[in-house]
């Protein structure tokens, strides 16, 4: 198995990707739920620092601080949003929207699928902007997170479980 395999969805407003990461589900899920592991894993730049505990329920928020400069495309600088949880199957599937500083929010949607494969974890990341308002949709360049930001993110996932192994080791 490669260690980067894309998903090519049918639909043209969802990214997905995957790869295999030689850990069990329950080590990745526990980067995955944990507020400063999406800081630690985020290949886009835009993530500083998290506030908040581990979520463990649809509903559950926390708070990120946020530097729009790193991506270049918008001057909005330095902000914070709320990550609220939309899907949580412990050890299966964890999605989330931002609530921020735009209003009404954008409604587009990060997550992350595990399937427990021999030897680990396939862990496909996906980015959904499909229910993204129509009034966005004239000023907003999609998706906002490039396909290769996803695909950076799940190697320092991968580099990050194991990190967290070998210290709590």
């Amino acid at each position: 198995m490669s260690s980067a395999d894309e998903v090519v969805p049918d639909d043209a407003e969802r990214i997905e990707v995957s790869r295999f990461v030689p850990a069990s589900p329950a080590e990745v899920f526990a980067v995955l739920r944990d507020p400063q592991g999406h800081v630690d894993i985020d290949a886009s730049g835009m993530l500083m620092d998290a506030e908040g505990e581990p979520v463990s329920a649809v509903g559950d928020r926390f708070l990120v601080h946020m530097d729009r400069e790193a991506l270049g495309d918008l001057p909005m600088g330095k902000y914070d949003v709320e990550v609220v949880i939309t899907v949580f199957e412990a050890e299966r599937e964890i999605a989330w929207t931002i609530e921020g500083t735009v209003r009404p929010p954008l409604q587009h949607v990060y997550g992350y699928r595990l399937e427990p494969v021999d030897g680990g974890t396939r862990v496909t990341s996906y980015y959904d902007w499909s229910n993204l308002r129509q009034d966005y949709r004239a000023f907003l360049t999609f998706p906002i997170v490039p396909e290769s930001a996803l695909k950076g993110t799940l190697g320092i996932l991968d580099r990050t479980v194991r990190r967290r192994r070998s210290r709590s080791a």
